[in-house]
């Protein structure tokens, strides 16, 4: 199995932070993410790492920040190693798993599309027929495929705090009504057009996360988009009549974990040796099923 980065060292660059997954640096005018193998969930960084989980983010991002590039501008400026300046170029070990990307201001929300319900949403339906505000039709199963799809922001949660669902309105107090409107209309728009381009390759995005940027006021897409950790993927098929859904997400991770009884809280447990190797294999699939292409 592959080796797994846990961590990146640098010297000669600023380094400007540690995300659950990325390390971000400085470069010249801008930034240089590294999607190291760390696994998250339920907002707690796990131990050990998922071979090549990085290497996968990375390239499944690039692949869709492209497809997407004529719905809204990305901060993409180029994964491939060769053309990226020193000293980063010498840095081998980067290779596939970093994004030289443009520097913006972050918009301060999370902006999740549901098309189906799951996860926390299907938690919220079951308590109040709505979720984040918007009602929903009596009577869904789990999993159902929405009306049409909804739009369900999250606060962006300070390190150690979970995220929290918001309404629209709490949205628009948060950016701004017309910042909160635009998100919106291109988280929407991003997410349909994804779903129609995997559901002719037979896969279902049920559900996934953007983060937006601003420079010199233009809005862009920025951090990761359709990723396995951002996004659930199924394989079409599997999930309509009630059943388990095939998935090629965290969400593998997230059913053990809650068979185990863990708190969610850290400490992390260890992952068994099956678990991560499954979990690589999934990630390692969307990839292939997606772009049609062997993992670099």
């Amino acid at each position: 199995m592959a080796q797994v980065l846990r961590s990146v060292s640098l010297p000669g660059l600023e380094k400007l932070g540690s995300g659950k997954v990325r390390e971000i640096f400085a470069l010249e005018d801008k930034l240089l993410l590294v999607a190291t193998d760390r696994l998250s969930a339920f907002d707690v960084v796990f131990p050990g790492g998922i071979p090549d989980k990085g290497k996968v983010l990375t390239q499944l991002a690039a692949y869709f920040f492209e497809k997407t590039r004529h719905i809204i501008p990305n901060h993409l400026v180029t994964v491939k190693l060769d053309e990226m300046p020193e000293p980063v170029r010498s840095h081998r070990e980067l290779d596939g798993r970093a994004t030289l990307c443009r520097r913006g201001q972050p918009v301060a929300l999370e902006c999740i599309v549901r098309g189906y319900l799951e996860g926390s949403g299907w938690k919220e339906y079951q308590q109040t027929g709505a979720i984040c505000g918007i009602k929903l039709p009596a009577g869904l199963k789990r999993r159902s495929r929405l009306p049409e799809p909804i739009f369900t922001p999250s606060t962006k949660a300070e390190h150690g705090q979970h995220d929290e669902n918001i309404d629209f309105e709490k949205a628009c107090g948060i950016v701004g009504t017309e910042m909160a409107t635009k998100l919106r209309n291109a988280s929407l728009a991003i997410y349909n057009y994804v779903h129609e381009m995997l559901d002719a390759k037979g896969i279902t995005i049920a559900d996934t996360k953007f983060e937006f940027a601003t420079i010199d006021g233009e809005l862009i897409l920025s951090d990761e988009i359709c990723t396995p950790d951002s996004s659930r993927f199924w394989v079409k098929g599997s999930f309509e009549q009630g059943g388990e859904p095939i998935s090629f997400d965290k969400q593998y991770v997230r059913d053990w974990l809650e068979a185990t009884g863990w708190d969610k809280r850290p400490p992390a447990p260890e992952l068994p040796a099956d678990v991560i190797e499954n979990t690589s294999k999934r990630y390692r699939e969307i990839y292939e099923k997606i772009t049609g292409k062997k993992l670099e």
